[in-house]
């Protein structure tokens, strides 16, 4: 029996350098739902649909992938980059979030204030965080822990940020009677996080000293901006 505690004990390890960062900020942002926190129940129903997000985005970037491979573009090419970060990672990942929320969340009657549009898109993006951090602790070990908990954990969060900004400012225009502002809002949210995602991802992947430089200062820009957009959404919620 003593033989599986050593076991034991390294799978808590990953596990917690794994999910822990996520976890974390799941706890964030549903703190800074101040006016009529969401249902247990609901949140980690949309942490479920992030997994689901995140298995169907691998079979969408595999098939993107190979269609981009058998492009004439020079898979060392920055080109090739760019398009694998913006055309088939970005749009894949955000496009599936997206999808799994909408399904999830947009016809929920507790979706009734406008900060719950960025308490959902979050909860998602975290749930579909997790499951890739898990997936690359358990390949790469607690190595890649760290930088991931300051980086990728965090960055999923922000491009959900944004879409959730605009997905609560949806739904209140759908619920006024205004669809095409609702429409709107959500392809601007879409773009707007599908710019953020593939950014981030396009400069953390060239890896010139350029490329290094642009992703500290996006990084940090965002992350400031980011909180900062939470914790205005927060103050000054709204019913929808």
């Amino acid at each position: 029996m003593l033989f599986f505690f050593p076991f034991t004990s390294v799978l808590t390890v990953y596990a917690i350098a794994a999910l822990g960062p996520a976890i974390f900020l799941m706890y964030y942002i549903y703190k800074q739902d101040k006016v009529e926190p969401e249902p247990g129940g609901l949140l980690w129903a949309c942490v479920g649909r992030g997994v689901l997000a995140a298995l169907c985005s691998i079979i969408l970037e595999m098939i993107g992938q190979r269609l981009l491979g058998i492009s004439r573009i020079s898979q060392d090419s920055v080109a090739y980059t760019i398009i694998l970060a913006f055309a088939i990672v970005a749009v894949a990942e955000e496009g599936m979030k997206y999808f799994f929320l909408y399904r999830r969340t947009w016809r929920d009657p507790n979706f009734n204030y406008r900060f719950d549009g960025i308490v959902y898109a979050a909860f998602v993006s975290l749930g579909f965080a997790a499951f890739e951090n898990v997936e690359y602790v358990l390949q790469y070990g607690l190595s890649v822990a760290l930088p991931r908990a300051v980086l990728s954990i965090p960055g999923h969060l922000g491009f959900s940020v944004v879409f959730g900004y605009f997905y609560g400012r949806a739904k209140l225009a759908a619920d006024m009677g205004h669809p095409g502002k609702a429409r709107a809002n959500i392809i601007a949210g879409y773009l707007l996080a599908v710019f953020l995602h593939g950014t981030y991802d396009s400069c953390a992947m060239i890896r010139t000293q350029t490329a290094n430089t642009l992703f500290i200062v996006f990084v940090v820009v965002m992350y400031i901006v980011i909180f900062r957009l939470i914790r205005k959404e927060s103050r000054t919620d709204r019913p929808v």
